[in-house]
Formats: C-alpha cells, structure tokens, sequence
C-alpha cells in the first residue's frame, strides 16, 4: 500500500484558460502542451489504516489540514473508485519552483494522481489517470503523458482526458525557460481564470481562438513546422494574457523583466532568428526554437539575463514509477 511516482511539467502551446465546472475542473476549451524534462515532481504515497486523516509533506514540510483541499479531492476520488475508505502519508518533493507559473501543480498533481492510484490497488489505464489527476489541477491530466498532449475539453468526467500526439519527438522543438522571479505569484491560476471567465467581454472570442489554434498546431506539428509552432504559440500566449488585463479589475503576470525578455526575443525575430515565447500564469518567459540555434540563442539571451537563470528544456517523459 505503498509506491512513488514521479512526473513532469508541461507548457500549454496551446492555453487552458477557465474552467466550466470547479469541481470536477472541466475546462472551457481543448488545450495543447509539452512536457518538459528539467522540471518534476517526485511522489509518494503510503495508507495507513492508523490513520485517521491524510497527512502532507512538502519538501519535508507538513502542510496544514485546511490546505490540503485539492489534496483531498484527488484521494477522495481515489477512495471512492477503489471502495474504501482508509488514509494516507503523502511525501511529495518538488523540483520545480511552486507558484511561479512554470506548472508546479501539473507534475505535483500527476505523480500524486499516479502514486496514489498504484498504491492503492486501483488498476487505471493512462487515461483514466489523467481524469483522476485533472480532480486536482487541469494542467495535470496533460503531465500523465510525455511529448506534446492534447487535453479534450469533453462534456463530463468521462469524456475530458489529455493523450498523447507524439511522445517521442522526432524533430528538433525545444525550450529555453527564463526564470525571471520564481516567488510566488501574487493571483492564482484559479483565482486569474475565474476572474477572466467572469468578468473579460472577451472571454467569448478567447474559446474561438482556441479552436482555431488548436487546429493549426496539430497541423505545424504533423509537419514538424517549428516556426509555425513557435508563431502559434506566441500569439496564444498574448491572447491569454490580454484575457487577465481585460478583467475587471485588471491584472498582469508580467513583470518588467518579462517585457525585457518579449522585447529581447522580438529583436532576435527581426534579425531572422527562429525563437518565439511562451508564458503560463507567472512572469516566466519560455522560449521555443530548434535545437540547431539552441547555442546562438542561449548566448543572445545570456548578454541580458543571468546564464545560471536559463533553463534549457527538451521534450519529457510521461509519469513512472520510482
């Protein structure tokens, strides 16, 4: 009754951006993202018949009973699927920095998802995984598989999974993460889509983009197009970030380092160098490109930002056990 799981980060090429139902975290559109491999969590999972309520441990720290919220929901849903009724000791350590938009919820979520089901005798293929870790993050349901993912929105529980598109990438995309501020952020991904949803006039059009672009990604893929991905990509990012300052109140992710580093990558696009960014919930720039240019662009952006702050990140791999 015991086992650990480890699992990656992704990048939404392709944004979520607002759910349609909290609980069970449906989202309002499909998504699309990659899953990195320098950034995860590592996960395990023990019940305890002793118990009388599950227990969390974060990087060594315990987390409070009134915290653990999402927590529950994910090992409730696992109780409730294998018909019992006992608790666990969670020890969960995170290789990524919390809060800071670099998806610390999808690979927490994920190896929780994994470690708990296995360890509690719950037989699940990997996409009933990925519904069971989506009870606890969106982005979560995307970090059960490797490569880029596909998450679709579905009309239930049942229907709304992440799969794979190409787990093993065979052509050259990559990431070169900026880390600009890795505190934690001041509004929440929830928080900041919940707002959007409510309160952007834009919120209508965003779901009509995200059609559009998630056609147009899978076709960039399948034709192994990185600017095309890369070009994608950017203008996902900006429509989402337009969603945040639209809402009432206004509010932003970026910081002035983030502008630094959108006008830095805009400049290397103007001079024909194929890099384009990225951005979820936090200040942190990601850079997409082809591992080709990966030296040219590393030392360009070293001329601004920290080197030891320039993160490079090929495709990861889907979760597994330790």
């Amino acid at each position: 009754m015991k086992a650990t799981a480890r699992a990656h980060t992704n990048i939404a090429l392709v944004k979520y951006w607002g759910k349609r139902d909290a609980q069970l975290i449906l989202p309002q559109t499909d998504s699309l993202s990659l899953t990195l491999d320098p950034f995860y969590t590592d996960t395990t999972v023990e019940f305890d018949p002793e118990l009388t309520q599950d227990q969390l441990f974060i990087d060594e720290k315990a987390v409070p009973a009134d915290k653990m919220g999402k927590v529950e929901r994910v090992m409730d849903t696992i109780r409730d699927w294998k018909k019992q009724s006992i608790f666990a000791r969670i020890h969960s350590t995170n290789h990524v920095p919390i809060s800071a938009g670099l998806a610390s919820s999808a690979s927490a979520f994920a190896a929780l998802a994994a470690a708990g089901a296995k360890a509690s005798g719950l037989n699940l293929s990997r996409r009933d995984l990925s519904r069971l870790a989506r009870r606890g993050s969106g982005s979560a349901t995307r970090s059960i598989f490797g490569g880029l993912v596909e998450w679709h929105r579905g009309q239930d529980d049942q229907s709304s999974y992440a799969e794979p598109i190409m787990e093993k990438l065979d052509f050259g995309l990559e990431m070169i993460a900026i880390l600009v501020d890795t505190s934690a952020k001041k509004v929440s991904s929830r928080g900041g889509m919940q707002l959007s949803v409510e309160t952007s006039p834009f919120y209508p059009a965003w779901k009509e983009v995200v059609k559009h672009d998630m056609t147009s990604m899978k076709q960039a893929i399948a034709s192994h197009d990185i600017p095309a991905i890369g070009h994608i990509a950017q203008e996902n990012t900006l429509r989402m970030h337009a969603l945040t300052l639209s809402a009432d109140p206004g509010f932003t992710y970026f910081d002035g380092d983030t502008l630094r580093a959108i006008h830095l990558i805009d400049d290397l696009q103007a001079e024909g160098i194929n890099c384009y960014y990225t951005m979820d919930a936090g200040p942190n720039v990601k850079v997409l490109y082809d591992r080709h240019d990966r030296k040219l662009i590393l030392q360009r952006l070293g001329q601004v930002f920290d080197p030891a702050r320039l993160v490079v990140a090929t495709a990861g791999p889907g979760v597994y056990y330790l």
